[in-house]
């Protein structure tokens, strides 16, 4: 069975024991984590699909760990002969999904 969830803005198809890289989310590691807003699930003899969520259903994970992605550089260069270099670390959350129930 998969679903597919909305967090962060972004949408994730997801399966039991899949482990992804999603934005931050409030929670230490080894905490649990619901996901509410399940916007399809399949796998199994019909598919669901939510207009635009589906009631009642859930994903929930595990929380592996949270940390910071590599630095990404923005490097500007002017004709006048200045440069500017800028640079963030975009914090991420690692989830394991551990059920998926409809």
């Amino acid at each position: 069975m998969y679903a597919v969830i909305r967090t962060g803005g972004k949408q994730y198809r997801v399966a039991e024991g899949d482990v992804l890289r999603i934005e931050k989310v409030g929670g230490d590691s080894g905490a649990e984590v619901k996901f509410d807003e399940v916007l399809m699930i399949g796998g199994t003899e019909a598919v669901k699909v939510g207009k635009p969520t589906l009631a009642g259903a859930k994903v929930v994970g595990k929380i592996l760990r949270q940390a910071k992605a590599r630095r990404v550089l923005h490097f500007r260069k002017e004709k006048e002969g200045w440069t500017r270099l800028r640079g963030h670390r975009q914090p991420f959350t690692e989830v394991k999904i551990t059920s998926i129930s409809a």
